[in-house]
Parts: C-alpha cells; sequence; structure tokens
C-alpha cells in the first residue's frame, strides 16, 4: 500500500485543490438556512461504514456515549480530538448537535452524573443541550484510511502494513468450527448426515476418500459453537459408525491493511536528522523528543520506521524498524527500544493524533455527501507544551 497513493487520501487532494471561489461557494452552502440534516441513527450507520466500529480494541470504549432522547436530528457534527469543558463550550457556541471526540470521554464506569467532576459535567451539558457524544479512538487507529496512515503520511514515500492486522468481522465460511471424519457403509453415511442436518447453524458436505484401499465417505461440516456440542454429542453416542475425525477451529481472516500501527518501508532511506524535520513538519511541531539508539548518531540512515500514534509502546514492541515513532512511551520500554539500537521520536501523545481530523473532516463531507455541516475545534489541544 503506497503512503502516497492511497485512495482515499487521493479523493481528499482532489478536494484540497479546489479553487477558492469554490470552497466559498461550498461553505456558503453548508452554513444556508436550506442545508439538510441527518437523523442520528443514520448518521451513526454512516460512521460505522466509514470505519466499523469493529476494528475497535476490545478494552475501548468506543461508539455513542451520549444520547439525546429520540427522534434526535444532526444538522452540525462538531469534531475533536479530547472533550474538554473548554472544548464543550465551544461546541456549544456553534450549535453544534453532535460531537464526534477521537478521544472517549466516557471510559471508566459513571456511578453518578453530578456537577462534581469534569466529565460528568460534559454528560449534562451534553444532555441539558441535546448534544450526542460520539467516539470511535481504536477503531480510527485499525482503519485503512485512519489516524496511522494520516501519520504515515509525514515520512516520505513508503509502503506500510499494519504491525498488528486486524481480523474479519465474520468468518469466511459458515460456522466457528470444522468437524470431518470417515464413514466406512453408505447406509450409515446417510444416517449421520440426515442426522446432523437437523442441527441448527450446520452445513454438511460429503465426497469419496480412500482409506487404506477402502472406499469411503468422507464428512465435512462446518458449524457455530453451540452447534458443535451437539454434533460432538452425536458422535460421541455413535463411535461405531465414524473414524478418523478431526476438529478444527476456524480463524477469521487477517485484514492486510487494516490493524494497529503501522510498519513503513521508505522507498530511500535518510538520514535521522531528515526524518526528524519531516516529522516536525508533519505534525507542525517546533520541537520534539529523541532518544538515539545505542551506536547511532543523527545521520545514521533510516529506512524502516513502525508507528504508532498515541501511546505505542504495546503496539510498537518487537518491531523490527530503525525508528519508533509515537506520542509516548514509558521510560523502560524507551531503554529497551535504544538497547537495540532502535532511535525512538516521542511527540506528545495527542500531537500524533490531532492533525488527522482536518482529513477526517473531508473525508466524512465526501462521505456523508454534504448532508451536514462538519467543523473543527479551535480549542482543542495537546495539554502539554514545551516552555
Amino acid at each position: 500500500m503506497r503512503c502516497s497513493v492511497l485512495p482515499d487520501f487521493c479523493m481528499l487532494s482532489s478536494h484540497v485543490r479546489l479553487v477558492p471561489t469554490t470552497v466559498r461557494l461550498v461553505h456558503s452552502l453548508i452554513h444556508s438556512p436550506s442545508h439538510s440534516f441527518m437523523d442520528l441513527k443514520t448518521l451513526l450507520s454512516s460512521l460505522n461504514d466509514f470505519a466499523s466500529l469493529s476494528f475497535a480494541e476490545s478494552w475501548d470504549n468506543v461508539g455513542l456515549l451520549v444520547e439525546p432522547s429520540p427522534p434526535h436530528t444532526v444538522n452540525t457534527l462538531f469534531l475533536t480530538n479530547d472533550l474538554t469543558e473548554e472544548v464543550m463550550e465551544e461546541a456549544l457556541q456553534k450549535k453544534a448537535d453532535f460531537i464526534l471526540s477521537y478521544h472517549p470521554p466516557i471510559f471508566q464506569p459513571m456511578k453518578r452524573v453530578t456537577w462534581k467532576t469534569w466529565k460528568e459535567r460534559l454528560v449534562v451539558r451534553a444532555l441539558e443541550n441535546r448534544v450526542a457524544v460520539y467516539s470511535p479512538h481504536t477503531a480510527y487507529d485499525a482503519a485503512p484510511q485512519g489516524v496511522n496512515n494520516w501519520l504515515a503520511k509525514g515520512l516520505g514515500l513508503c509502503t506500510s502494513r499494519p504491525i498488528h492486522p486486524s481480523k474479519a468481522p465474520n468468518h469466511p465460511t459458515e460456522g466457528t468450527h470444522r468437524v470431518e471424519f470417515n464413514v466406512t457403509r453408505t447406509q450409515d453415511a446417510d444416517k449421520v448426515i440426515s442426522t446432523v442436518q437437523g442441527i441448527s447453524d450446520v452445513s454438511v458436505t460429503s465426497f469419496s476418500a480412500r482409506t487404506n484401499g477402502e472406499e469411503q465417505t468422507r464428512i465435512s461440516l462446518n458449524c457455530s459453537q453451540q452447534a458443535l456440542i451437539q454434533v460432538v454429542a452425536f458422535l460421541s453416542q455413535n463411535r461405531q459408525l465414524y473414524q478418523k475425525t478431526e476438529i478444527l477451529s476456524l480463524e477469521k481472516p487477517l485484514l492486510l491493511h487494516t490493524g494497529m500501527g503501522r510498519l513503513c518501508t521508505l522507498d530511500e532511506s535518510v538520514s535521522l536528522a531528515t526524518m526528524i524535520e519531516r516529522i516536525k513538519r508533519h505534525l507542525k511541531l517546533s520541537h520534539v523528543r529523541l532518544a538515539l539508539g545505542v551506536g547511532r548518531t543523527l545521520e545514521s540512515p533510516v529506512k524502516a520506521v513502525a508507528l504508532c500514534a498515541g501511546s505505542g509502546s504495546s503496539v510498537l514492541q518487537g518491531a523490527e524498524a530503525d525508528l519508533y515513532l509515537t506520542g509516548e512511551m514509558s521510560h523502560h520500554n524507551v531503554l529497551d527500544a535504544t538497547s537495540q539500537g532502535i532511535n525512538v521520536i516521542l511527540c506528545e501523545h495527542s500531537n500524533t493524533e490531532r492533525g488527522f481530523l482536518s482529513d477526517l473532516r473531508d473525508m466524512l463531507s465526501a462521505h456523508l455527501e454534504n448532508k451536514i455541516n462538519i467543523i473543527l475545534s479551535e480549542t482543542d489541544r495537546d495539554p502539554l507544551q514545551v516552555v
């Protein structure tokens, strides 16, 4: 997958190159009184089509987090990396009725919703003002057109693949397990097939097989976890009917361009100093933090970069690369990487994510066919700064 020619981003670039008069016309249409709206459920479905929430990590809290009482229509979608109280105030001033916050403002369970803590106050204000709150978080990390692919765009021409590929949401065939066994006599095969066909969530195929010079019938069953229990129960009660049994667990296939982190191989090696400048320019930062790998200098070549937006320790660990790029890593993980000669660049957590929102705004506008107004927060920022 070429970072420079990813179809979704090429589409994005074509929008950016529109002449200024056309851009002004589009924005005037977006803000006009005749601008259309979307029903909340329709919008949620479209967002899931854009990047399925099934891509999110199991520990994450993604999707619709705050829902006003139905019916709820959305005219203005407000994008932010973090939903703080300052950002909430901005969203309300701009008449947003749907906030897409990359980081989930609700993560740990809440036992009460009062005015005591800032996250509780966010929920109160959202409900009082009929504002829905939605978070995609790691679903956007994994998506082919998501945060990590945007981060990789700053490296230069390269090919990339996920460090930890996601699994497809569904199995390629029916069922989660396959049971195969041989039956010697034709009448026994007919009995077995007739019985298992009566079990829900079981598909049956059979074919001829020769074992030790003897013609037999090989029966193959695809079945769900629940159906497997019934199949095994039947077979255990009729052991005289079959032989050479195998039970296989069917794995969901890996997705080539979807998953956590990216391992990027540059078309041409560059010095570490050059790569640092590319990253700073892409992220619009004046400073980054650098840990040199053992035996490395600013002139050392960089060919392979392992990256992960946000906090990348667990994703990057074990990846073979010249450079690790992420927002933050623990002190000891940095030491582990540098001891292996791997350079580490840290940019602060949300600095590796926030710039993606500008691309996201344009991609969502196209995906939603400009049916709603999409605006980007102007107050959202990383809480840490260099002083």
